[in-house]
């Protein structure tokens, strides 16, 4: 059993290196899926009331047919939590660092949204501003965020896969940094992976849930939800039950 294990991690770590070059498996699948686009292409353009075609339009997606719609269980179920959260906390302003530009537009609606990221978002929305910032050193005064959010986005800072400085102290300072602009009276809303702490260098870390709770020492937790391994959402999660995991989600609703 050992050894079918080395070899497996073995495998995994080969593809994970060339995947960003080549990647087999997508490549493997690929194949007999053209079959399908290629009778398609015959029944579509044989029809009577088919536009003509030209060959540079031709645009193949064959990897599509799926029989469930494909979602990601961590960022899906973190934007619902952080969303209703933010809703039902009827602030008029918010600060979003670097979170998924999806739950960013839809706060737009609900509240005046400040998005700080190393890389500016160029949107034009009404209740929107995008600020060129880096976490480890945001562009607020001491205890001046009411409502800040911050959702799978520490568990990358410092390994310089989005262009920043290398840290291995990287998480644990921006987590540092969200404390301090953080008012007293004020909401965080956290995510990241939890689980046996790991370092899949450059894609992120795996952290501990009482790794971030030490690093946010002095806010007050006031709800703790997850998405465990098998993608499932648990709202009050018991922290416990994630000593052993891989690969899960922490939801973490802090108050200062």
């Amino acid at each position: 059993m050992k050894i079918k294990k080395i070899i497996r991690r073995s495998l995994g770590l080969v593809y994970r290196l060339i995947s960003p070059v080549f990647d087999p498996i997508k490549a493997f699948c690929a194949f007999p899926n053209y079959v399908g686009y290629l009778v398609d292409f015959v029944k579509y353009f044989g029809s009577k009331n088919s536009e003509k075609i030209k060959i540079m339009d031709l645009y193949p997606i064959v990897n599509e047919k799926t029989a469930t719609t494909y979602f990601d269980p961590q960022y899906f179920y973190q934007g619902v939590w952080a969303f209703e959260k933010i809703y039902n906390s009827k602030v008029r302003d918010h600060v979003d660092v670097g979170s998924q530009t999806n739950l960013v537009s839809f706060l737009t609606i609900i509240t005046r949204v400040k998005f700080v990221d190393i890389r500016p978002l160029q949107a034009r929305l009404n209740n929107f501003e995008s600020v060129k910032g880096s976490i480890l050193d945001l562009p607020f005064s001491d205890n001046s965020i009411n409502s800040l959010s911050c959702l799978h986005v520490a568990e990358h800072i410092g390994l310089g896969r989005y262009g920043d400085s290398i840290d291995p102290l990287g998480t644990k300072k921006a987590c540092r940094e969200l404390v301090r602009v953080l008012a007293p009276g004020g909401g965080l809303y956290f995510s990241l992976p939890i689980g046996v702490p790991t370092v899949c260098f450059n894609a992120h870390r795996v952290h501990s849930v009482q790794q971030i709770l030490n690093y946010f020492d002095g806010l007050k937790l006031e709800e703790f939800s997850a998405v465990d391994d098998k993608g499932n959402f648990i709202k009050n999660a018991d922290a416990d039950g994630f000593k052993e995991a891989i690969y899960s989600g922490g939801l973490f609703h802090f108050i200062k």
